[in-house]
């Protein structure tokens, strides 16, 4: 597997993130999550534009902020878009996440199955006593093709909001 040392860092230290740095125009690769205990790939979810949002973990403040940011940008493309917040954390915190922060745009997808998510965008951080994703955000239109990667620098820091959204826009607007 590939590994990218010094791809990102936290609080200013460098970390090394598993699996390719994709692009725009790569074919987005399958994945293994869970939605609840059922097992969801990219070939699971519906043949419109996806936006899948990256957080290392939905109880921390700028996961939630993102997560809040998408849910409520993302509400008028209900019919055309299927959007996803990934994460590390179990099927069963992300769901008492959404339920207590009314978050009803965005699905969550858990990584904790098998790690496939992370090493196939490459956002596994590698090194840390805990597994967690890096943070980022892909666009994939109808025919499985990104069109829109962001890795957030600093694991800390918000994505580009109005990039991705842009994104959005073009695909699914």
């Amino acid at each position: 597997m590939q590994k990218r040392p010094n791809a990102v860092t936290f609080k200013g230290n460098p970390l090394t993130l598993v699996g390719p740095q994709l692009k725009a125009g790569d074919k987005a690769p399958g994945f293994a999550c869970l939605s609840g205990l059922d097992v969801v790939g990219l070939d699971k979810t519906p043949a419109k534009a996806r936006l899948f949002s990256v957080v290392p973990s939905l109880d921390t403040p700028v996961c939630n902020q993102q997560t809040h940011k998408f849910d409520e940008a993302l509400g008028a493309y209900k019919d055309k878009l299927a959007c996803y917040t990934i994460s590390l954390d179990l099927p069963f915190a992300q769901k008492r996440f959404c339920t207590a922060e009314n978050i009803t745009n965005m699905q969550t997808l858990s990584d904790v199955h098998n790690h496939s998510f992370g090493q196939n965008y490459g956002v596994l951080i590698e090194g840390l006593p805990l597994a967690l994703l890096s943070r980022a955000v892909f666009v994939v239109d109808r025919d499985g093709v990104i069109t829109h990667a962001e890795y957030v620098p600093e694991v800390g820091s918000h994505p580009n909001y109005e990039s991705a959204l842009a994104a959005i826009q073009a695909i699914a607007g």
